[in-house]
């Protein structure tokens, strides 16, 4: 199975500025730990959403466009990791080892991975 964890935003991943030396020392060792074990496919810290965009649809299919920041920074993502796991259990037992990204007070979000062919019933 594969699994997304999500690092949610904070102010400071939301301002651009970068973590410090030790917490990205922290984190490329437990990254490196989850490579060695075959766990992890993916891994990637992503922009603040100043650099982003957003699409919204309305119901007569109208497309909107909306550039970032966004106001939410609990909603938003910080940063992300793509897991292959056996089960939901053996991704929480993972990120329970997880360095604390930010510091501070704060979540991960980790939600399975639909499969190719799995809506083809």
């Amino acid at each position: 199975m594969r699994f997304v964890v999500m690092v949610k935003a904070s102010k400071d991943s939301e301002a651009g500025i970068p973590p410090d030396q030790k917490m990205l020392a922290a984190m490329g060792k437990f990254n490196e730990e989850l490579v060695r074990a075959g766990v992890m496919l993916s891994g990637e810290g992503l922009k603040p959403s100043s650099k982003g965009a957003r699409i919204r649809f309305d119901k007569n299919d109208k497309r909107t466009v909306i550039d970032g920041p966004f106001a939410e920074t609990k909603e938003l993502v910080a940063g992300l990791w793509i897991l292959q796991c056996s089960s939901l259990q053996e991704c929480i037992e993972w990120m329970k080892r997880c360095p604390n990204p930010h510091n501070q007070e704060g979540e991960l979000e980790i939600r399975q991975l639909s499969e190719p062919g799995e809506y083809d019933k």
